[in-house]
Parts: C-alpha cells; structure tokens; sequence
C-alpha cells in the first residue's frame, strides 16, 4: 500500500530542490554516515573536495530536529523561507532519516560531534544553531564542544539538559510513565497521544495519516532510538551550568 508521508517526502525533494536545497549522506568516518539537506553547491561528493572548494556562500544556518521526524519533515517551511539568502542546512540525527553509526555511543554529545563533523566536511567554519526539543539539547552540547563552529543559537521547547528532576516533573505534567512510552510508540494510537500532547489546539488527522506516520517515522530504528533516550538523562549531580560565548535565544 502506498505510504502518503512517502510520497509527500518525494514531492518536498522535488521542492526543495527548486530552491537550491538538496539531500546528500556524508561520511564522517567509516561505519558512519550523516544524511544532510544542504544548498546544491555543496551537494556534492565532498571526499574528494577540499574544504577550501566546499564553503557555502552565503551565512550558514543549520537546523536540528526534535525526536520525531526527521529533518526536512520538521523543518522544510523555514528552509523554503530562508534558502534564498542563508545557506541552510538540515541534518538527520543518527537513527533518523538516513544517518547511520555502527559505534555504540548514543549521548547528545555524540550526536554533536557527528553533526560537528559533517558540517566541516562540507566546509562549514560558522554557523547559527536553530534547535528545538531534542535538536536543542544536541545544539547546547555543539555550541559547548565547538565554539569555533557555532556562532549563535536558538532553542525552542528545550533544555541545557535533561536531568532526572526535569524529567520526573515533565513526565508527571504529560503523563507518560518513561520518555520511551512517549516518544517511541508501538501503536498508531501512540503517535496520535503524541500529536495530542505535542499541540496546542486538537489537530484531526485520518486514520491512515497516524498510521503512514508511524510506519515512517516510528516503526525504524527502534532499539536505537531507545537507546539515544536512555542516554539522554544525566544525574542531577552530574549536572552542571556551562557558560556559553555565543549569542544565545532560548
């Protein structure tokens, strides 16, 4: 049967690339591959491209994504408004999308060193961070551990970091016993409880929406995403406030 989110994506592609935005999958080290959305002179085989030839020409913007779908779905409105004047990047995260690793590291900081990686590789020097949710929490670990790269960022429905008493009250607010029964559903009526929390107005959907969603977005890589939620929440007393140079919004 045909999955409508399939053939929706395929339309974007067509879209996007239109506005000069086109997918690629990098190679950051071998058993490792980030799938990105970056502008059509870069798209290019970038292992045989000095840095140098590579560099985007106009100010690069780069999106993360939340621990839904992966990034062009989350974020192809701004892309579409922005790609003229910005050289706009959007990367999967690892078990999202196209990106792959055989390592077994699953941390935010791990995710940041990937993306770090990428964008160098496609000759990235600066940029400004636009993360929400997820993407956030790997963005505050980029702006931490590069701040050559990062120029500025802003985050929206996140945090510094999720600690375990940010996690019980969240958890206890929405209602889910764990951040696996939330975030990774093993039903279609899962995906619409998180559509439900995730809004704030009621959002109508057909059933066979909810359910090309889940068999997208949901249904891959799901040991892994486990994996990356578990590795998610730090110890209160491993927490500790970091002073960031960057220009920052929150």
């Amino acid at each position: 049967m045909v999955n409508s989110i399939a053939i929706y994506t395929s339309f974007l592609r067509a879209i996007l690339g239109l506005a000069g935005v086109r997918p690629q999958s990098v190679e950051i080290e071998p058993g490792t591959i980030v799938h990105i959305w970056a502008p059509s002179e870069t798209a290019k085989k970038t292992n045989n491209l000095k840095q140098a030839e590579n560099k985007p020409s106009k100010p690069a913007v780069v999106f993360l994504h939340g621990f839904g779908f992966n990034g062009i779905l989350s974020w192809q409105f701004q892309v579409l408004a922005l790609a003229k004047e910005y050289s706009v990047y959007v990367p999967d995260f690892l078990f999202f999308g196209g990106s792959i690793t055989d390592r077994t590291e699953r941390s935010p900081a791990f995710q940041a060193e990937c993306m770090a990686k990428c964008l160098r590789k496609l000759g990235v020097e600066k940029c400004t961070l636009v993360g929400l949710s997820y993407g956030g929490m790997v963005g505050f670990k980029m702006a931490e551990m590069f701040p050559d790269l990062v120029d500025s960022f802003v985050v929206s429905c996140s945090v510094m970091a999720l600690t375990e008493s940010i996690s019980r009250a969240s958890l206890e607010r929405i209602g889910f016993p764990s951040w696996v029964k939330h975030l990774v559903p093993d039903t279609v009526e899962g995906v619409e409880k998180i559509v439900d929390v995730s809004t704030y107005k009621s959002l109508w959907m057909p059933h066979f929406l909810y359910k090309d969603v889940f068999e997208t977005a949901y249904n891959i890589n799901r040991k892994e995403r486990v994996e990356l939620l578990d590795a998610l929440v730090v110890r209160d007393k491993d927490f500790s406030l970091t002073s960031y140079p960057q220009v920052t919004i929150n």
